[in-house]
């Protein structure tokens, strides 16, 4: 699940001058006596209201998939056989991560470029965990104090959970959703690399074109180790996306949309075999393998028209909102949704029903984006920012004064 600034764009403006905006960057792999200079950035939005509201689409979609399709206890009876048509198209919305994933390639690039070390980790840690710790703690209450037949959960895996390492431990999710999660985890770790090398355009190129070939070929090999850190089946997406964010931000070249027409077409490669496995295990509705190869092109193609056209300049100031509820939606919805609907369920309407589930997810969005979000996401960050740049302050400084004291010889 992407995870931008409240507002869904960078959380700093981007200057555009030569102390690291998106014209130029901090670092240059340019020879030092003849710098040559990145292509200048074109003028382009600052803020992209139409990605926040395609990213609350795309919540809305894996609610519905839930919901309406997604095997779960709920309804007395599986959800595609309550909802033969609806949950038949809510079924493909199981795809709403990978566009995420695309979002997020874009976005977090955008909010990195310029920025340090120090700055990046600190915006992404409070961005990513003050919210998965409320909803953590509020799915574990409903699951082990109010609702203990939605799902057996220990103390010590909400524990882990709580770390959002459990995925490499080989522990339980509490919550199905938190994959995503530790999929951007380590998507992030490789942008926070890259910019401690130095984000440049050739740089970026040059990583989006061999990260998902190494990825792909560690993830046949079967190296479990390197697979994992390469986040192998979803590495085209976030180049992908990263590759649309040089397009906005340099505008077009043949070389750029080569490169993503190749990781399209790596992503449909591992996407669907993947998605056809899951969706047959978890839906009554047999899924179609083109109509899944569909929706992984047009995550990109999405990404593209809301990005690169003229619909990127449209302002619908309630997109910013929408945009802000969006990640707590997504990580509080599945189970508080579905003991909704096992509570209502006897006595109420299907669609009653339906609408209650998505009235008491967005109410407990909006809960945790007010009550956590907004209170200790830029604190966390300014002291995350602090802490890291004490460090990085302090090693250059012992390094000069054991080189000048002979203390580091040999």
């Amino acid at each position: 699940m992407v995870t931008t600034t409240p507002t869904g764009v960078p959380d700093v403006p981007v200057p555009a001058d030569g102390r690291g905006g998106p014209g130029t960057s901090p670092s240059s792999d340019a020879p030092r006596g003849r710098p040559r200079p990145e292509p200048a950035t074109r003028e382009h939005p600052a803020r992209l209201y139409t990605l926040d509201g395609l990213r609350f689409a795309a919540a809305v979609g894996v609610l519905l998939h839930h919901f309406t399709a997604r095997w779960h206890v709920g309804w007395g009876e599986d959800p595609g056989e309550r909802f033969p048509v609806l949950g038949h198209v809510s079924t493909y919305f199981a795809l709403a991560p990978e566009l995420f994933f695309v979002i997020s390639g874009f976005v977090i690039l955008w909010t990195a470029w310029g920025r340090s070390v120090p700055q990046v980790v600190g915006s992404r840690l409070a961005r990513l965990y003050p919210s998965y710790w409320a909803a953590v703690l509020m799915t574990s209450f409903l699951l082990m104090v109010i609702w203990r037949d939605g799902k057996q959960i220990s103390l010590s895996e909400v524990a882990v959970n709580l770390t959002l390492t459990q995925s490499a431990w080989g522990v339980r999710h509490v919550d199905g959703v938190y994959w995503t999660l530790w999929t951007e985890l380590r998507f992030y770790l490789l942008i926070v690399l890259l910019v401690a090398i130095g984000l440049t355009r050739r740089r970026i190129i040059a990583f989006t074109t061999l990260w998902p070939l190494v990825a792909w070929g560690v993830h046949e090999a079967g190296w479990r180790i390197a697979d994992m850190l390469l986040i192998g089946t979803y590495a085209p997406l976030f180049a992908g996306g990263m590759l649309l964010f040089l397009i906005f931000r340099d505008g077009h070249s043949r070389l750029l949309w080569g490169l993503v027409a190749m990781n399209t077409a790596l992503a449909v490669h591992h996407i669907v075999p993947e998605q056809m496995r899951s969706l047959s295990a978890n839906t009554i509705f047999p899924p179609n393998p083109w109509l899944i190869g569909a929706i992984v092109v047009g995550c990109f193609g999405l990404v593209a028209v809301l990005s690169l056209t003229r619909l990127a300049r449209t302002k619908v100031e309630i997109f910013v909102g929408l945009g802000a509820i969006t990640y707590p939606l997504y990580l509080i919805h599945e189970f508080w949704g579905w003991w909704v609907i096992d509570q209502l369920e006897p006595y109420l309407p299907t669609y009653v029903v339906l609408a209650a589930a998505f009235a008491v997810s967005i109410l407990l969005a909006m809960l945790i984006h007010h009550g956590v979000e907004k209170k200790v996401n830029k604190p966390m960050r300014r002291g995350v920012e602090r802490g890291l740049t004490r460090v990085a302050d302090r090693l250059p400084r012992r390094r000069s004064v054991q080189a000048a004291d002979g203390s580091g010889g040999q």
